[in-house]
C-alpha cells in the first residue's frame, strides 16, 4: 500500500514531528525524532506519549490538555533534566487535527531542541564575565544611557547606579584620556567614524584602571541616533605589557651592544682571568702578558689608574658593586674608552670570593656624547636667542623648555608660562586639529607637521602664528617630546583683517548711505510738502487771526524742520573718520563723568545705581562716542522709568578674550519684543506716549558703537525692565 502525501512528509520532515490521537497515543512519528530518540517506529505507534516521555511536567501535560480543545499553542525554553542528568532545552509548537466529522482527532507535536543555542548562550555570558568584558549604550535622542553590570562593576559601581554621558566621559583620567574619548565620540558622532582604543579611567574608588573602549555610532537618515560599545577590563593585562615593554627596551639596548668581555678577579690569589673577547677588546699585547691583573693596570691611562683602582678595593671592602669607566692606552697610541661593572660572588664548590663582571667598549658612545654635548651647546644658543619663539614640549601637552621670543608673542614671563599646559593657552577652536596631527605623531604616521593656528595672549587678546612641530625620539626608539616653533604672524593677520574692516566699513557705509538718502527723501519730503501747503494757504487767506495762527504754524514746521537736519547731521558725523580717533579709554571714569552730568536729575528721580565695574577697565573707544552712549542709555532709563517703582539701575561688566561685555540694566517699563524687537534701533521709532520721545537716541547709540567695530543687543520685558548688552574690543 502506497504512503499518502501526509505521511510521507511526517516520515521523511527534517524535524522532530509527531501526530497523536486524543488519548495521547502516537499515531505517527517522524524519522528523525525516532533517531533522535533511539527509537524505532514499532517501539513508539500506538505507545502513550507520557510512556515514552516519563520526564514530561504537569505543566506541559495541561497544555497538552488545553490543546485538545481544539487549541494551538507555541512556547520556547522547556528545560528537561533526565534520570543521568542531562539537560535539555526544548522549544514546541502543538496544534490539534480533525477527524472526518470536523471532531478534535488529536494532537500534533513538533518540537525543536535548542540545547546547543541555550549552551552557546550560556558560555557567551560566562566568556564576558571571564573576560570582564561589559557592553553600553547611548540613545542620543532621549539622551539615556545604558551600561551592563559588568560595565558598572569595572567603575566600581554598585548594579542600581544609573549612568549618563557626562558622568561616564569624567570616569576617564583628566587629561589626554578624557580629551581623547570626548574627540572620538565628537569624531563618531559627525562622521560616523568608529573607534577602538586603550585608555585610562578612574574608578569610584580613585583606582587608574586601564580599559579597552570600542564604540560606534548608528545612523537613521543620516543623522546619528545611537552609540552603542563594549567596555573591558583590560589593567592586569595591560600592566604587564608595560612592564614587559620596560624589560624588552632594556634587552634590546643589551642585544644591540657588541664586543662585551666578560672577567673574573680571584680575591684571594689576586690573579685575572677573562675570556677572548676582553682580550680584543684591550689588545692582543695583554694576552702575552702572564700577570693580566699587573698588564690591566698598566695599560690604563695615568690620569684614571688611581680612581679606578680604588673604586676596586672599596667595592671589595664594602661588598658593593664596582661600576667605572676609564680609558686605556693603545699600542697605535689612541685612547679607548671601557665601561665595567662587577660583583662579588662566592664559588659554592672551592669557597673563593671572586669579582665576576663585563665590560665593553664605549668608545663611539663617548664620542657621541661630547659630540652631542657641542650640538646641545649649539642647539641651547639657537634656542634661546632666536626671534622665533621656540618650546619643548612633553607628551603630557607640559612646556619642558621655553625661550624668550615665545614668551613675548604671549605676554608671560617663563615663570608664568611653565606653569600652564599648550592647551591653556590654545584657541578652543584650533585645539582639535592640534590634538588629532599629535595623535599622528605619537602613532608614528607622520614626523612632523605645520599649522596656523591662534593662541591667547595673557591680555586676552589673540596671537596669530605659524607653528611647526617635529617629535624627538630617544635612543631605543619611543618618542621622548616635540619640538614646537612658533612665528608670529599676529600683526600680518591684523593687516588682513583691518583690510577687511576697512572693505566693510565701506559696504556699511554704501549701505548707510542708501539708508541716509531714502531718510533724508522721506523726511524733508514730509516737512517740504508741509510747508508748500502753509504757505499757499497763507497767500490766500485773508482773516488776520487765521493768518497768524498759519504764520505760528509755519514756525512750528521751520522748527521741526531745522530738529530733523540736526539729527541727519548727528548720523552722518558718526560715520565719519571713527577708526583713526580709537583710543584707550576707561570706562569707570567716563561712566562717573556721565553720572555727575546728570547728578541732579538722578536725585530729583530717586534713583539707584548698582555699578560693577573694575577701575582698571580699558577699552578701544572714541570717548565722546563712549560718553554719549552711556548718557543716553541712563537719561532713556529714567525717562521710562516705570511709576510702580523705584528706579534701579544696574551695570556690570565682564572680560570675554579680547572683548568687553558691558551689561545695563533697569527695571521700567519695558519693551514688547515680539512686537518691536525688528525696530528698537531704527531711526524716529518708539514705544511708548512720551513727550520727549523722539526716537533718535538708540539709533545714534547703535551707529556710534558699530562705528568703534562693537554691537550692542537688548532683551527686554513688558513692566519688567530692560538689559542692553554692549561689546567693545578691549584695548591692547
Amino acid at each position: 500500500m502506497q504512503k499518502t502525501h501526509t505521511n510521507i512528509f511526517i516520515d521523511d520532515a527534517p524535524i522532530e514531528i509527531g501526530v497523536l490521537d486524543v488519548n495521547m497515543h502516537f499515531v505517527k512519528c517522524s524519522k528523525f525524532w525516532l533517531r533522535k530518540i533511539g527509537k524505532t517506529e514499532k517501539e513508539i505507534i500506538g505507545k502513550s506519549y507520557y510512556e515514552v516521555f516519563p520526564d514530561t511536567t504537569d505543566d506541559i501535560k495541561k497544555i497538552h490538555e488545553y490543546c485538545l480543545k481544539g487549541s494551538y499553542i507555541s512556547f520556547e525554553g522547556e528545560k528537561v533534566v533526565d534520570k543521568t542528568g542531562k539537560v535539555q532545552w526544548f522549544n514546541y509548537k502543538i496544534n490539534s487535527w480533525e477527524n472526518e466529522k470536523d471532531k478534535v482527532g488529536g494532537l500534533i507535536i513538533v518540537r525543536e531542541d535548542i540545547s546547543h543555542k541555550r549552551n552557546e548562550d550560556e558560555y557567551r555570558l560566562k566568556a564576558q564575565e571571564v573576560a570582564n568584558v561589559g557592553g553600553w549604550e547611548v540613545n542620543l535622542i532621549s539622551n539615556e544611557v545604558y551600561w551592563t553590570s559588568i560595565t558598572k562593576k569595572i567603575h566600581g559601581l554598585d548594579d542600581d547606579y544609573v549612568p549618563n554621558l557626562e558622568a561616564g566621559i569624567n570616569f576617564y583620567k583628566e587629561g589626554y584620556h578624557r580629551e581623547k574619548i570626548v574627540s572620538l565620540i565628537s569624531e563618531a558622532i559627525s562622521n560616523g567614524t568608529p573607534w577602538d582604543e586603550e585608555l585610562i579611567i578612574i574608578t569610584v574608588n580613585g583606582e587608574e584602571k586601564w580599559v579597552r573602549a570600542i564604540g560606534r555610532a548608528e545612523y537613521i537618515n543620516g543623522k546619528a541616533v545611537k552609540l552603542t560599545g563594549s567596555f573591558q577590563d583590560i589593567d592586569e593585562r595591560k600592566r604587564a605589557e608595560l612592564v614587559y615593554s620596560v624589560v624588552q627596551k632594556r634587552l634590546n639596548i643589551a642585544t644591540k651592544t657588541a664586543n662585551i668581555g666578560v672577567w673574573d678577579y680571584d680575591l684571594a690569589k689576586q690573579e685575572l682571568s677573562c675570556d677572548n673577547e676582553t682580550l680584543i677588546l684591550y689588545g692582543a699585547e695583554t694576552s702575552t702578558q702572564k700577570n693580566l691583573h699587573k698588564a690591566w693596570k698598566n695599560i690604563l691611562v695615568e690620569e684614571d689608574r688611581d680612581r679606578v683602582i680604588n673604586e676596586m678595593h672599596y667595592a671589595i671592602q664594602n661588598k658593593d658593586e664596582f661600576n667605572t669607566e676609564f680609558r686605556i692606552k693603545q699600542r697605535n697610541g689612541s685612547i679607548k674608552y671601557i665601561k665595567s661593572i662587577g660583583q662579588l660572588h662566592k664559588d659554592q664548590n672551592t669557597g673563593a670570593v671572586k669579582m665576576i663582571g663585563a665590560n665593553w667598549d664605549i668608545t663611539e658612545y663617548k664620542h657621541a656624547v661630547l659630540k652631542l654635548g657641542k650640538r646641545k651647546e649649539s642647539f641651547a644658543g639657537v634656542f634661546n636667542n632666536s626671534s622665533v619663539g621656540m618650546a619643548l614640549i612633553g607628551l603630557d601637552g607640559k612646556w619642558l623648555k621655553i625661550n624668550k621670543s615665545l614668551c613675548n608673542s604671549l605676554g608671560y614671563t617663563k615663570e608664568e608660562l611653565m606653569n600652564l599646559t599648550f592647551q591653556d593657552v590654545t584657541h578652543p577652536d584650533d585645539y582639535l586639529k592640534d590634538l588629532n596631527f599629535l595623535d599622528q605623531l605619537i602613532a608614528g604616521e607622520i614626523d612632523n607637521y605645520q599649522i596656523e593656528k591662534r593662541y591667547f595672549h595673557k591680555k586676552g587678546h589673540t596671537v596669530y602664528v605659524i607653528l611647526s612641530v617635529t617629535k624627538v625620539t630617544k635612543i631605543d626608539g619611543s618618542l621622548s617630546h616635540f619640538i614646537s616653533q612658533v612665528v608670529d604672524i599676529t600683526s600680518r593677520k591684523e593687516a588682513e583683517n583691518k583690510v577687511k574692516s576697512v572693505l566693510k566699513i565701506t559696504a556699511d557705509q554704501n549701505e548707510s548711505l542708501t539708508n541716509f538718502a531714502h531718510i533724508v527723501s522721506h523726511n524733508l519730503r514730509s516737512h517740504s510738502t508741509n510747508l508748500s501747503m502753509l504757505t499757499g494757504f497763507l497767500i490766500n487767506e485773508t482773516d488776520p487771526e487765521e493768518r497768524a495762527n498759519l504764520i505760528n504754524m509755519l514756525n512750528e514746521s521751520s522748527d521741526s524742520l531745522d530738529e530733523t537736519i540736526t539729527h541727519l547731521n548727528e548720523v552722518v558725523s558718526v560715520k565719519l573718520n571713527v577708526l583713526g580717533k580709537l583710543e584707550g579709554v576707561n570706562v569707570l571714569e567716563t561712566f562717573d563723568s556721565v553720572r555727575k552730568s546728570i547728578i541732579a536729575h538722578l536725585k530729583e528721580n530717586d534713583v539707584i545705581l548698582n555699578i560693577q565695574i573694575p577701575k582698571e577697565l580699558v577699552v578701544s573707544a572714541v570717548p565722546a562716542y563712549l560718553e554719549s552712549i552711556l548718557l543716553n542709555l541712563l537719561t532713556n532709563s529714567i525717562k521710562y522709568s516705570s511709576p510702580k517703582r523705584r528706579l534701579v539701575i544696574d551695570v556690570k561688566t565682564k572680560r570675554e578674550r579680547d572683548k568687553v561685555v558691558l551689561a545695563f540694566s533697569d527695571n521700567g517699563l519695558g519693551i514688547d519684543m515680539k512686537r518691536h524687537r525688528h525696530k528698537i534701533f531704527g531711526m524716529y521709532k518708539t514705544f511708548h506716549k512720551h513727550k520727549n520721545s523722539k526716537g533718535i537716541g538708540l539709533f545714534i547709540t547703535k551707529s556710534q558703537i558699530e562705528a568703534m567695530n562693537g554691537k550692542i543687543e537688548v532683551e527686554s520685558s513688558v513692566d519688567i525692565g530692560t538689559t542692553f548688552t554692549l561689546y567693545f574690543n578691549c584695548f591692547k
